[in-house]
């Protein structure tokens, strides 16, 4: 329901703003994945024996952080298009 009526609100938009949300989205997701690795080689640098759990929440991390990107530049598409 409420996802319906923010497409809605976004059809009604200029649909070339679809484009610079999806740029917005790529640049949101390379900072979060930035951000996921320094977080996992500074843990590292203080707890070398931690680094097989660090390696594996920063892949579940970085995971949900492309996902939620893919989704978003997905809904921009789909904007610009209709």
């Amino acid at each position: 329901m409420l996802i319906t009526t923010i497409l809605q609100a976004a059809v009604s938009l200029n649909p070339g703003l679809a484009a610079i949300g999806a740029g917005l989205v790529a640049i949101g997701a390379g900072l979060g994945i930035g951000k996921i690795g320094a977080s996992a080689l500074e843990g590292v640098a203080r707890q070398p024996q931690a680094l097989g759990d660090i390696r594996t929440t920063m892949f579940i991390a970085a995971a949900l952080v492309e996902g939620v990107a893919l989704f978003a530049i997905v809904i921009c598409f789909l904007v610009g298009v209709s």
